[in-house]
């Protein structure tokens, strides 16, 4: 265990392996000119197109647990670097489709290989990416993303869970 992490509550530690994640990335990714949240976006664009979606910034917000306003925000930035286009939904004037450029494209596969290799790098503790430990700590993950949170305590979690 790291030194000040004895006798942490989870939700201490959940926020020191986000920042720590955070920060690994945004070195990571600088290089090629993004920022943490732009990879984000740019990576979940790339995957999402692979599935054969066209996301409206909405649905990216949703996908990413990104606020809307800063998904416009940061593809407008991406948009600029010519990493990424932006036109109307032919199906709802209202909504705005991305999609990677070629040069989005080229520098979000490598991005995507940093990362990758980073997700090695901090998952080599549990016996990397594809051990069992790995695959439950990503199950655990996902059951507390799924998890309602309310801070203001009126979520009823004994009638949810029926």
């Amino acid at each position: 265990m790291s030194k000040g992490s004895e006798g942490a509550t989870p939700g201490f530690l959940v926020w020191r392996l986000s920042m720590k994640w955070r920060v690994a990335v945004d070195r990571a990714v600088a290089p090629l000119g993004l920022t943490h949240a732009q990879y984000v976006v740019v990576a979940s664009l790339h995957g999402l197109h692979r599935t054969g979606l066209h996301p409206s910034q909405r649905r990216l917000a949703d996908h990413t647990g990104l606020e809307a306003l800063y998904v416009s925000k940061l593809a407008r930035g991406l948009e600029s670097a010519g990493l990424l286009e932006r036109t109307r939904d032919p199906g709802d004037p209202r909504a705005v489709q991305l999609a990677l450029t070629e040069e989005g494209r080229e520098v979000t596969r490598k991005a995507i290989d940093v990362v990758q290799g980073l997700l090695r790098q901090l998952l080599a503790p549990l016996g990397g990416p594809g051990s069992p430990r790995a695959q439950e700590f990503a199950r655990d993950l996902t059951a507390l993303l799924d998890a309602p949170l309310d801070p203001f305590g009126t979520t009823d979690h004994e009638t949810e869970q029926s």
